[in-house]
């Protein structure tokens, strides 16, 4: 089930990756981002993403423990376990963005 549920999020993964690269590529070669991705939005929707995902595994959880018919545990573990991956991986985004900055802001003039 693992193997499945890997593929399946590196699927994912790649067809948000492609959606960014469709969406950056008409910024790359104007000069101007103006109609452009920005950073930011990227980097905001990512976050909504994760939130969406969070709540989505928060409501199937009281659903369960409700004992609302059609929601069973695996179901509610799976969402759960993705929700926590995708919080871990923008953590890490995070991190490595601060990394960035911190190392840019101690570069001598």
């Amino acid at each position: 089930m693992s193997t499945i549920d890997t593929s399946r999020m590196l699927l994912e993964l790649r067809a948000m990756a492609a959606e960014a690269g469709r969406e950056a590529s008409p910024a790359a070669g104007a000069g101007a981002p103006a109609g452009g991705l920005d950073f930011g939005q990227v980097l905001k929707r990512s976050i909504d993403q994760v939130n969406g995902m969070q709540s989505t595994a928060s409501a199937l959880a009281v659903a369960y423990e409700q004992g609302a018919p059609g929601v069973d545990l695996t179901r509610v573990m799976l969402e759960s376990n993705k929700a926590g991956l995708a919080f871990r991986a923008m953590s890490e985004v995070r991190n490595r963005l601060v990394n960035a900055y911190q190392e840019v802001m101690n570069m001598p003039i």
